[in-house]
């Protein structure tokens, strides 16, 4: 019985296990898979800070309950929580609202 020839073994893993080591293999071996990696990781990075902005300054998000139940009655008419205004100084803005 003639003996069968066998296709070349496949290429080894990456030696460092886990995301960075796939992605460097998938870099070493398709660059033309940059780009790509490039404009995700971007987009993620954005979407992540956007998210953090949007937790720690607009004022309809409460971290504290006991001090400050409802922060957006509390909110300065000097203070810019707009993420992009033309245009406005809101330091010459006055108070437009009742006190509770």
């Amino acid at each position: 019985m003639p003996e069968q020839s066998r296709a070349a073994p496949a290429p080894a893993p990456a030696a460092n296990p886990g995301v960075v080591g796939f992605l460097r293999h998938q870099i070493k071996h398709r660059p033309s898979l940059i780009p790509l990696f490039l404009i995700m990781g971007t987009a993620i990075t954005g979407a992540g800070l956007y998210l953090l902005r949007l937790a720690l300054f607009c004022p309809e998000v409460s971290w504290d309950r006991k001090n400050n139940p409802e922060p957006w009655n509390r909110v300065d008419p000097t203070h810019r929580y707009k993420f992009f205004a033309i245009n406005m100084d809101y330091s010459k803005l006055e108070k437009d609202r009742p006190d509770f």
